[in-house]
């Protein structure tokens, strides 16, 4: 895939993971690297669709049709703008990626075994963060911003955190506390990542 490197952070809804993957790009960015950011669903055609009439519409689909279409869109993804970017040598740091799928399609009872063969078309990240945060926190979170789909459904975000946390206990993601303060947060992110870029 080039001489780039691709970071992804991952987490539950209202998490911070956008904060802090803006953040990432932002600190890299300081010390001379060319760091870009980019987030899933992707701005693509699939993403779009992913966006307009899934996501914020909340209409009804099967797990399994969203998982296609996650993968659809991860693999446009990664084609379009991910693949170009690595071999241009960027840092590129996607806010969600291939173990979203995982744990989200898990947690609606796909086999894990499925969702890993239709992404196995896309490269696995070079380094993989996992921000946590309790469930009550998420939902507290949700409730402020009134965002029902979490608050209606906290075994689902259970289940995906299930999912996340064997992921960590397999070495697949690397944990973060994310209930620390957001700055706290990102040096705890930045540090990782240096040492991981052995910088």
């Amino acid at each position: 895939m080039g001489k780039g490197w691709l970071i992804c952070i991952e987490g539950l809804d209202r998490s911070g993971k956008t904060t802090q993957s803006r953040l990432l790009v932002k600190a890299l960015k300081s010390r001379g690297l060319d760091a870009v950011y980019t987030t899933e669903p992707s701005t693509g055609d699939i993403g779009k669709f992913i966006k307009r009439y899934i996501l914020k519409r909340r209409k009804r689909v099967s797990a399994l049709i969203e998982a296609l279409l996650f993968a659809a869109d991860r693999i446009d993804h990664v084609e379009r703008e991910i693949k170009p970017m690595l071999e241009k040598g960027k840092i590129v740091v996607s806010d969600r990626y291939i173990y979203s799928s995982f744990a989200y399609q898990g947690a609606a009872g796909l086999d894990m075994k499925w969702l890993k063969e239709i992404n196995k078309m896309v490269p696995e990240p070079d380094l993989a963060i996992y921000l946590d945060v309790p469930i009550n926190i998420i939902i507290e979170r949700c409730r402020k911003r009134r965002i029902k789909s979490v608050m209606e459904f906290p075994e689902i975000q259970m289940r995906v955190h299930e999912i996340y946390m064997k992921l960590v206990r397999d070495g697949k993601l690397v944990l973060v506390d994310g209930t620390r303060p957001i700055k706290v947060v990102s040096q705890s992110i930045q540090n990782i990542v240096l040492k991981r870029l052995k910088l």
